[in-house]
């Protein structure tokens, strides 16, 4: 595997924790700053619809520099957004802040872009699956360990660690990533005969409905593991972690069954696993074991789904892989965005312990968009 890969995993590490790990402090965040949980879950929003609706158009415009410097920019762009929080004496300062990480989000779809390019054509589900691995271990590393710097030293220190880390990590890709790269920038250019095709539309709209269904819960995921079964903030961490842990598997064995059975099949289980999950996971209240398999179980069915989509994506219109890898964390982050803001809307009606059933339907209808699709090599 091309040593490039590992680099953009470190950094999408970085990038995972930055953007979720307010997810396990929303309680000393809406303390600090006089702000309901509920509203300081806006944070998460905030940064959601940036990457949703601002990364893209970022994309396109730097779409005809040189890949490093384009992907120079998008990090410094996230680390200029965690200084801006880390200043923040507002809640509105915050979500500037948030927006600003979002857009330099891009990062991430520029880096999968670029690995679908130079990896063995056998290979790029691994290859895409081990660039967002970065994303994974910051469920389990950075999530947890966001949630304990957080509650014991105050909200901002993880911010502080992220920006630090993102410092050394510009520096590595300074010097570490050859100036030139033979990968397609991201442009318009035959775009709107990619998406007339069926099968990439459902694929946008199969990421969509499954990160609403996600962070319905995800984006309260502090409260709403508090909810079923109270923890100390050791006691949370280690969830988290565990959960992190699993998400990380789940993400390895993704990438291996969308080369060995085609990502069509491999979504099938992940899907099916994981709307059973959501429509469990209330039921667990009271049994920490309980709870911590589920959320185990639903980690790996959940994060199984990323590479077998992205790799679909890849093999439906090649020559449109950054552009369409793009639109598809649009379509993740507008779902993030989505999830957390009708969940937070439903908090008062359904309460922490049940938000996943509110998710569950939106699991349920991706799903179901896998009926019309076989797996296939190319269509543009």
């Amino acid at each position: 595997m091309p040593a490039i890969i590992y680099l953009f995993t470190l950094t999408n590490l970085i990038i995972g924790t930055g953007a979720f790990a307010i997810s396990g402090i929303l309680q000393p965040i809406g303390t600090a700053l006089g702000v309901s949980v509920a509203v300081a879950g806006q944070a998460i929003t905030a940064y959601a619809l940036a990457s949703a609706f601002l990364a893209p158009l970022a994309m396109v415009a730097t779409g005809k520099w040189p890949r490093k410097r384009a992907i120079m920019a998008a990090l410094g762009i996230f680390l200029l957004g965690t200084l801006l929080c880390i200043f923040s004496t507002s809640f509105y300062a915050l979500l500037l802040g948030r927006a600003l990480m979002g857009v330099g989000a891009m990062f991430s779809a520029l880096a999968a872009g670029v690995a679908v390019a130079i990896a063995p054509p056998a290979l790029r589900a691994r290859a895409i699956a081990l660039t967002f691995m970065g994303i994974s271990l910051s469920y389990a590393i950075g999530v947890p360990m966001g949630a304990w710097l957080g509650f014991a030293y105050g909200w901002k220190v993880p911010i502080v660690v992220v920006a630090a880390c993102g410092g050394l990590v510009l520096l590595a890709l300074a010097f570490g990533l050859p100036r030139n790269i033979a990968a397609p920038g991201a442009s318009f250019a035959g775009l709107g005969t990619a998406i007339r095709h069926g099968a990439i539309v459902r694929v946008w709209l199969r990421t969509l409905l499954y990160f609403l269904a996600i962070f319905s819960v995800f984006a309260y995921v502090g409260p709403v593991m508090q909810a079923l079964v109270p923890m100390t903030a050791q006691q949370l961490s280690l969830t988290l972690g565990l959960f992190g842990v699993s998400g990380v598997v789940g993400t390895f064995l993704g990438g291996w069954a969308a080369d060995r059975f085609g990502p069509i099949a491999a979504l099938r289980v992940n899907l099916g696993v994981f709307t059973v999950m959501m429509l469990c996971v209330p039921l667990t209240q009271g049994h920490y074991p309980l709870v911590a398999s589920m959320f185990i179980l639903w980690g790996v069915a959940g994060f199984s789904m990323g590479a077998p989509q992205q790799v679909r994506l890849a093999m439906l219109s090649p020559s449109q892989a950054p552009m369409l890898l793009s639109l598809n964390s649009s379509m993740l982050y507008l779902g993030t965005a989505l999830g957390a803001a009708i969940s937070g809307a439903l908090l008062g009606t359904v309460g922490f312990d049940k938000l996943a059933w509110v998710g569950a339907p939106f699991a349920f209808l991706a799903y179901c968009t896998l009926w019309f699709d076989k797996d296939m090599v190319q269509v543009t």
